[in-house]
Parts: C-alpha cells; structure tokens; sequence
C-alpha cells in the first residue's frame, strides 16, 4: 500500500475548488491543504462578535464582493506572477501592480470566496475593495467604514505591501497598531491571534503607504490564506544553523508534507545544515552531502551522518533506502535538477518524495519553471511550486511519487 505523505485536509463546510481556484467535482481532493489551529483561547464571551455565532455556520460574505482580485507576492515576482496568471486563468485580466502587489480585474468572472488560484509567486489572494487615503489612521478607519458596508467579520488581517521595504523605512507604520484600532473599530475582540481559522470571514488591510491602504477580504481556508498576507509566522530561532531551517519549516507547513519518525532523507549542499537541522527534529535519519562541514549542532546529532563530497562523486548505489531528496544548492537550477535526476533515475533508488528549491538568477528564468516541473513529471513526481515567503528569488518544490495506475 503506497504511504500518504500529505496529511489528510480537516473538513470544512464550505466549497472546495480545483487547481484554478473554482468550485467542481474535486472537493476537498483539490489540492488544497487545510489545518485546524488549536489557540488555547479561554471560552469566548456569548456576545463577542466574532463567536457569538455557531462556528459550523460561515459568517455570510459581503453582498458588495468586489470587481477586483489583489494579489500580492515578493518584490520583483509581479511579471512572473502575471505569466502564471495568463496561462492558468485567463479569465481575468491584469489591471495595475506595483512592487509586491498586482490587481485583476474579475469582469464576469465571480470565484468563490476561498479563491486560492495556484498562482505560485502569489503568497495571498483576496477580493479588493479598493483604497482609503487620509492624513491619520482615525480618518482612514472612517473611510474604510464607509466603504465596506458589510460589517461581520471572524478577524482582521493587516500586512505591509513589500514587508522588506517596510523594514528599510526610517518610520514604518506599525501593522499591530493598525490592526488594534481596526479590531476596535469593528467591535471585534482585541485578543483575536493574528492567524485566521479555515473557514474565517477576514477583512484585509493591505498598507501600501504611510497615509494609504487597500482594503478587502477573504474566506481563509488554505495554510497560507489562514496567515496575514500569506506570509509564514514562524522566525529563525537563534539556535538553528542556517535559515534553511526556516524555509524547509514554511515548506512542511505550505504543502502539508508528511514527514514521519524513522523516515531516512539525504540533503545535497547541506553545508551548514539548517534543513537537515530541521528533518532531524522531524525524527528523520538524516545524511548531508556537502565537501563543507555542517554546524556543529547538526553534526553532532545521533541521528545524522555527513558525507564530505560533491554529490556526483558518489556512488548511486549509496542513494537506495532513502525516504526523501532535499536539494537547496545554491546553483543554477538545470544543475540542480541534473544532480536530483541523476539520482532517482538510478536503479533501486526509490524515493518516495523530492523537495528541492531551485534558485532563479534572474527573475526571468522564472519562465522556465514549467518545463523544469516536466522533468520531476518525467521521472515519475507530482510537482507542487511555490515561492515561500521566507526565501529570497527562488522556488519550492515538492513532489511526491506517482501512484501508478
């Protein structure tokens, strides 16, 4: 019996939708992974406006839904993310972008309110409203107000437009005081956890200036959605050895990887070993390849192995009993996929999974990435991308070994 190594999606009564983000037959086998989060939140209070309501009955959308997608992603992503727009849903049409945000114009298209295209680069989508501009945030709350006319929401999510950029401002604005006063504002409760919950009504404030917002909403449903602006809430412990650690940990997260106690994963380029620092916790046995020495926490560990080499240099035979691939190499991608292809092409390696990041010197390299998903296709894995919000320009992939029919 093939092993699922994706956890199983929690149910949720809402609609599922498939890859392009719209309802059918699919279901809750789209693709789509969600989580429960478990807050340890004291009972709520019977009239507190977000949980007053029975939490198995969603919190009805705006009858205003907004003619406007927003989507926003990674500086410098925009075009990339336009490319995959026109390829996998040309039913809407590109409208304005700036750095880290692109808007769609809907026309007759109406998705459904967990509209979560697989649009890769885009780490959250949303229904725009439009903007709210004023000297205060007092005068901008005031004109949100006026502008969304629906009044229940679950929670309320506020990020930066280029959060990089926001942290390179002498004065940014702050996005925790921003949302306190929204919460206020709508009379929802001031300990409301920044994360949403599958199935939550959310209200989004996007800041794309000091004195101007974009304002919309959005039902969560997937792991990213459930974050404010798609982006991971976890930051790099002090203890770990690299920020591989980071994005492999948004990565398990994103895609629901099923890492399991006792598996066996081989990482190419571990040096200096924040990913195989991260297998380890996941209870893996854990081999690194890399002529570098790792960092001394990971070396040390009873459970992991290094092999001080290039990967090509050794034997193929040494590959077979492993669980996983893990790549992170900070080469040209056809280099990465030849060194990955090389190995789970080689007789009596068997892999039941690859995850591999492929980093994109220029952001027009992003233009080859479906003809690098054939390759994992051709080798016999389902590829899923996506460009994780704890890495720089780079991709994520995880594929997992075709079932054959």
């Amino acid at each position: 019996m093939a092993k699922r190594l994706f956890r199983r999606p929690a149910p949720v009564p809402f609609p599922r939708s498939d890859e392009k983000g719209r309802p059918g037959p699919l279901g809750a086998r789209a693709g789509l992974i969600f989580w429960v989060y478990d807050w340890g939140m004291p009972e709520p209070s019977p009239t507190s406006p977000s949980l007053r309501r029975d939490r198995s009955v969603a919190t009805p959308a705006p009858a205003v839904r907004g003619t406007f997608l927003l989507a926003t992603c990674q500086g410098g992503a925009e075009a990339s993310l336009v490319s995959r727009q026109e390829a996998i849903l040309p039913e809407v049409s590109k409208a304005a972008w700036r750095r880290g945000v692109v808007t769609f114009r809907l026309g007759n298209f109406d998705p459904p309110d967990d509209f979560f295209p697989d649009l890769i680069y885009a780490r959250t989508v949303i229904r725009s409203l439009g903007q709210v501009a004023g000297a205060s945030d007092p005068e901008r709350i005031a004109s949100m107000r006026t502008l969304v006319t629906h009044t229940e929401w679950d929670t309320i999510h506020v990020w930066h437009r280029d959060p990089r950029l926001a942290a390179q401002t002498d004065s940014p604005v702050d996005s925790l005081a921003v949302r306190g006063a929204l919460l206020d504002a709508y009379g929802l409760p001031a300990s409301l956890p920044p994360a949403a919950r599958p199935g939550d009504l959310v209200l989004d404030c996007v800041i794309d200036a000091a004195d101007r917002w974009w304002v919309g909403w959005h039902r969560a449903g997937t792991v990213t959605s459930c974050q404010p602006g798609g982006m991971h809430p976890n930051e790099l412990p002090s203890d770990k050895a690299s920020r591989a650690w980071l994005k492999l940990d948004e990565a398990i997260a994103t895609f629901g990887v099923d890492l399991r106690p006792g598996q066996r994963a081989v990482e190419l380029g571990a040096s200096p070993g924040g990913a195989c620092q991260r297998l380890l916790e996941a209870g893996l046995t854990v081999v690194g390849i890399d002529p570098a020495l790792v960092d001394d926490r990971v070396a040390g560990h009873p459970n992991f192995e290094q092999w001080r080499m290039r990967a090509r240099d050794v034997k193929l035979k040494n590959f077979r009993g492993f669980d996983w691939i893990v790549a992170d190499m900070n080469i040209d991608p056809r280099s990465t996929l030849e060194s990955i292809g090389r190995i789970v092409t080689a007789a009596g390696v068997k892999p039941a999974g690859i995850i591999a990041t492929l980093k994109l010197p220029d952001w027009s390299r992003a233009a080859e990435l479906p003809g690098w998903l054939d390759q994992f296709r051709e080798w016999g894995f389902a590829p899923r991308a996506r460009q994780v919000s704890t890495g720089g320009r780079e991709v994520c992939v995880v594929a997992l070994k075709s079932r054959r029919k």
